[in-house]
Formats: C-alpha cells, structure tokens, sequence
C-alpha cells in the first residue's frame, strides 16, 4: 500500500544538510576576550583550524584550571609533591652555585597560574636571603589573581608584582632587570605552546648574560602515544570542549571531541569535529567575520608535544640558548632544562 509522504519533506531534510548551523558567541565570550585576542582568535581558525591553547586560562578558563590542578596535580597524601616541584628540589643546588656570586635576584615565574609549583623553591631561596622580587606573569587575569592571594599569604614580606602577558607575543617587561633573573616556566606549558620557536625567541631576548631560564616538560615520542587520554589530555580537554561549546555557541549533538596524534605538529591534540556545516559569526567593536567550517573539519583546542632530546637541543640553539643542566624524574617522563645566552 503505498504511503504517503508531506510534499516538503525531502526539501526540508535537504535543507538542513546544505545549510549551515550558525554559531554566535556569547557576550561572555566578548567580555573575556580584547578585540586584539579575538581577531587572533579569527585569524588562528583561519590559517590553521585552531582556538589557541593559551585562551583557555581567561575568564571562567582560570578557574577550570585551577580546579584541575587542584584536583588531579597537586600533592596528595599518595603524591608528596607535582613532578615541577621534585624537578625543581633535585636541581636546587645547581641552581644555587649558579647565582651565589649574586647578591639577590629577581625571580619571574612565566605562565605562573596560582604560583604553587614555585613555592618550596622561592621559600629556600628566602632563607637564603637570595630574593630580590617575585615577579607573576601570565595571560590570564584570573590566574594572576590567584597568584597574588597565595603569594602574599605564604611570604607576606617578600616583593610581589605581577603583570598579564603573553609569551608567545611579547618579552618579559624591561623594567623587571637590575638584578640577575631566574625565570621559570613550570608545568607543561612549554608543550602546549603552538608556536614553541618563539616563546623561546622571546625568552632569549628577556635575556642577560647571568640569567637562568628553567622550565619543565615532558620527554619522549608523541608518535608512540598509546591512544589513552590521561591528564590534561582527558580532564583539561574536556573542560575546554564544554566551554567553548557554550561560549561559542554550538550545539551538544553537533560537534564531538577527538583526541590523536597529529604527524603535521609532532603533537598529541584534542579536537572539536563537527558533525554539520556551521558558521561562526564573530561581531565585535567593528570585528564583523563569519568562519565557515565544513562538516567533518575539526578544530584544534589543546594541544601537547613531548621533547626528544636532540629535537629540544636543536630548538634552543636555534633560538640562541644553550642548555647548561638538566635533570629527569625516577620515571625519565619529564625533564627541567636550564638554559643560559649561548653563543651565536
């Protein structure tokens, strides 16, 4: 028997496969972001398919990763302390025998987020009466926010400042010299970079001749990556993917979150795929862009890439940076790399 069928139907289950969903971020969004930011965002998604890694700490981004590292990094009563602050305990003395012919120095924590990485290190250093200043630097205001409170309490007496930039788009503020520096960049942040070459470009500029560079990353093939998100790779992405989702405007049933090793970056990312066509429309103090993204495309919202150690020489010579010591966990996952001015 034969059925019948509305005379609209197949045109309207076309149209919903030709025409794209359209996506319009939240005032929210705006109100996180500078027009400056949000043209680099458009550009990002543009060039490369990508929301910069770094915009995930602004806004309601800070507490997502400060939740995070509370949760799933700091010390426990099973973990006595976060691979940054063993790294930083097995490399004291080193570091120590390095700037003793200094009087003080400043210290400039890059990417600082709620300083607790830097604590035992600064706490040493203060007993020593080796701190001229304690600098905070980050792109989140939230973030720096955290820091000052949880500085200030541990060392009420100690100078404190902070100031929001990002490293990847600037140097370390000038007026922050006078005084020898050890400036750190902990966590894996040196991983999460898209554009590592510059962010030690930028470092390197930051640079006299006895300063100290130390930073914090994993080590190892990306290639081999066994497929099993853990870490950031599962709990920060997955905050991430929630709130550009709501940010931005796209709908749950649209969109998926993929996690892969990516050959092109050498890195292990975590993608959102969209299920259908969408338009991203971005209107803002006279930013009126539309970014269509075919069905299928996915966009890049976290990223990691772990060092092999002729790859992570290769990339601070190139920026004219010499790594002078560095020291692994028990497990050879990570490694801390100090670095001074090399020679050109």
């Amino acid at each position: 028997m034969a059925k019948n069928f509305h005379q609209n139907s197949q045109f309207s289950a076309d149209n919903s496969i030709s025409h794209p969903r359209i996506a319009k971020p939240s005032s929210e969004f705006y109100t996180v972001f500078s027009p400056a930011e949000v043209l680099e965002i458009i550009h990002a998604l543009e060039t490369r398919w990508e929301i910069p890694l770094k915009y995930s700490y602004k806004g309601q981004g800070a507490k997502i990763w400060h939740d995070f590292y509370q949760k799933f990094i700091s010390p426990k009563w099973y973990r006595k302390s976060s691979v940054e602050i063993d790294l930083l305990r097995n490399s004291f003395a080193y570091i120590y025998e390095n700037i003793s012919k200094s009087s003080q120095v400043n210290i400039i924590d890059v990417g600082a987020g709620n300083s607790y990485p830097a604590k035992e290190f600064v706490a040493k250093l203060n007993q020593l009466n080796k701190i001229n200043k304690y600098i905070a630097l980050d792109i989140s205001e939230g973030l720096l926010t955290v820091s000052k409170k949880n500085f200030t309490t541990w060392f009420p007496k100690l100078d404190y400042s902070n100031q929001q930039i990002d490293i990847e788009n600037s140097c370390i503020p000038a007026n922050f010299s006078g005084n020898p520096k050890i400036i750190l960049h902990l966590g894996v942040t040196m991983g999460n970079h898209h554009n590592r070459n510059q962010v030690l470009n930028n470092f390197r500029k930051s640079m006299d001749e006895n300063d100290l560079l130390i930073f914090t990353n994993e080590i190892g093939s990306n290639s081999q990556w066994d497929g099993i998100a853990r870490g950031g790779c599962k709990y920060h992405a997955e905050a991430i993917y929630r709130t550009i989702k709501n940010t931005i405007g796209i709908k749950s049933q649209d969109c998926q979150l993929i996690r892969k090793y990516d050959l092109a970056t050498d890195s292990v990312v975590a993608n959102i795929k969209f299920q259908h066509n969408y338009t991203i429309n971005f209107s803002f103090q006279g930013i009126d862009k539309s970014i269509e993204i075919p069905k299928g495309k996915e966009i890049t919202i976290w990223r990691h890439h772990k060092y092999e150690m002729p790859k992570l020489t290769q990339e601070l010579e190139s920026a004219g940076l010499e790594l002078v010591h560095y020291t692994t966990n028990k497990y050879s996952s990570h490694i801390m790399s100090i670095c001074q001015v090399g020679n050109r």
